[in-house]
């Protein structure tokens, strides 16, 4: 695990992240390839995402005796939230690993030209009960120029979750989106397999792996 200068952007470097993201950019992997590698990734990162989540003692009954044992606090309230439509890759893996939590889509596409997001979905609830108690995990795969990043981050904030119980997971981030949530979001925290290189005209990473929502869905254009 790499912790850049700031100590909010978490780079996590493992063998199975370096192998993973060697599929998904390969654009000859088949479907099947691409799915299966994002969710290995997608594993690894909500792993280490939620490492720092709060543990309560509890006394069970084992086959053979009593024992203190630990599970997750019931102090907060855990939701995943994916950023439609791509990080439903994530969610799918996250609510597999903590059953318990509640998934809350926010939908958003990208304005071809303007390169800014356009809502058409949310499905957070006008009015959170005790958001101080509340820790979101905003997923999207590719953090490129952190725009729909930004608007997620700020719908949340907007409705009094706390930034220190704000992370955004992306499998695969660009400068550009880094720079952005840190400059205008200090203390977010940012878990993220790899940091590319730049961004092209387009906004998409480079080198990156194209549209991670196409390669899921199999939308390309004919």
């Amino acid at each position: 695990m790499t912790t850049l200068n700031n100590k909010n952007v978490t780079v996590v470097n493992h063998p199975l992240c370096e192998h993973n993201l060697s599929v998904i950019r390969d654009k000859n992997i088949n479907s099947d390839g691409f799915k299966n590698s994002m969710k290995r990734l997608a594993t690894i990162l909500v792993l280490e995402a939620t490492r720092n989540l709060p543990l309560k003692e509890f006394t069970v009954q084992t086959p053979i005796t009593t024992c203190k044992t630990n599970k997750i606090s019931d102090e907060y309230k855990i939701i995943f939230a994916p950023i439609l439509r791509a990080g439903l890759a994530i969610s799918d893996v996250a609510s597999e690993i903590i059953p318990d939590a509640s998934i809350q889509h926010v939908g958003m596409y990208r304005d071809e030209q303007t390169l800014e997001p356009v809502w058409y979905y949310d499905k957070t609830p006008v009015k959170y009960n005790d958001p101080e108690h509340i820790k979101v995990f905003i997923l999207d795969p590719m953090l490129a120029t952190g725009n729909s990043a930004h608007a997620a981050v700020s719908l949340f904030l907007k409705k009094g979750i706390l930034i220190e119980n704000l992370v955004f997971i992306s499998i695969l981030s660009a400068p550009n989106g880094i720079e952005l949530l840190t400059k205008d979001f200090p203390y977010l925290k940012i878990i993220t397999a790899k940091i590319d290189e730049a961004l092209n005209s387009r906004g998409y990473i480079v080198p990156g792996l194209g549209d991670a929502g196409d390669r899921l869905f199999n939308t390309f254009e004919k």
